[in-house]
């Protein structure tokens, strides 16, 4: 009995991150939204410095989660500044989480707060976060032929000629599978299952990183495209030897000097306990349990109507 209560207890550990990172989403729209009222007749750019503060919080304790909570080691590869400066990050797309690996280099260069992403459109319907992505920067685009480069390229001189900190996250590749190939799927998954890569553990997250100055990419949309097509084939191959060099010894890891970096809990528990007691003060009194349902329900119809106004 007492080792089924174990591995009960085991399977569960992970509704604790989940229950946590969502719960204190009422809280952390509710300190958000009263700064955005106050800083209403204030210089934007006050708005935006303390905005990025209430992202790095949030941020934080959602990778006090995945990194210090789960034990994972995180080995990165390539050069990494510790100083802030403006970023495109553009990334390869394999699963649903690799928004968090660009949090992951983002707070090692002290640049949490100044992550933006580019967001398929479908995300912002989100219950409270949706609208809040749109506010903090992020933009929301609609793929192939519905794709609005003049909307897009608009936002973006928007937050340029703000002389807005960005950390911009985009995934080129756009998505990770196509819903309407179910045979692509199906023999995706047996060939994973039959090569054992499918687990429940990711002992360890393997980053490559190749910072390229802006000077040595084109200007040009065409040279541009091509470009960019050549960094995927180099990826690809980088991938490629990882999973599946002849040389045993160069399997599993990527070429260069690599760094275990583990995270200071200096950096992430105190976002948690901070979030966490809010959260929990609010939920011990009558007034503030209802305050935070009215805020999941009424937050979560404002923000459904802004998006489909201006998102």
């Amino acid at each position: 009995m007492l080792l089924s209560l174990v591995l009960h207890t085991y399977s569960m550990r992970y509704v604790l991150p989940a229950a946590v990172m969502m719960g204190t989403a009422p809280t952390y729209v509710l300190a958000w939204g009263a700064w955005r009222l106050l800083s209403a007749l204030l210089p934007a750019r006050f708005y935006r410095e303390l905005d990025d503060r209430f992202y790095t919080i949030y941020q934080s304790m959602v990778l006090f989660f995945f990194e210090r909570y789960t034990g994972v080691q995180i080995i990165i590869y390539g050069d990494l500044p510790k100083n802030k400066e403006n970023v495109v990050y553009l990334s390869n797309h394999q699963c649903t989480v690799d928004w968090i690996v660009a949090d992951m280099l983002a707070i090692r260069q002290n640049a949490l707060g100044h992550v933006r992403y580019v967001l398929k459109d479908g995300l912002k319907w989100l219950p409270l976060y949706g609208w809040y992505f749109s506010q903090h920067g992020g933009i929301y685009v609609k793929r192939s032929a519905k794709f609005n480069e003049k909307e897009m390229r608009n936002k973006l001189q928007a937050q340029v000629k703000a002389e807005t900190p960005m950390y911009l996250v985009i995934f080129p590749e756009g998505t990770r599978y196509n819903p309407e190939m179910p045979k692509v799927i199906a023999d995706s998954q047996l060939f994973a299952d039959k090569e054992e890569f499918l687990c429940k553990e990711c002992p360890k997250v393997h980053i490559y990183l190749d910072r390229i100055e802006l000077k040595d990419i084109p200007e040009e949309q065409m040279y541009m495209r091509r470009w960019l097509h050549e960094r995927f084939e180099v990826k690809d191959k980088l991938l490629i030897e990882f999973y599946d060099a002849k040389d045993s010894k160069r399997r599993n890891k990527f070429p260069g000097k690599c760094v275990h970096s583990k995270l200071s809990l200096k950096k992430t528990l105190p976002s948690l306990l901070f979030l966490g007691g809010l959260t929990a003060s609010m939920l011990l009194t009558e007034s503030g349990r209802k305050l935070y349902v009215k805020t999941w329900i009424y937050g979560t119809l404002i923000g459904y109507l802004w998006v489909s106004v201006k998102a």
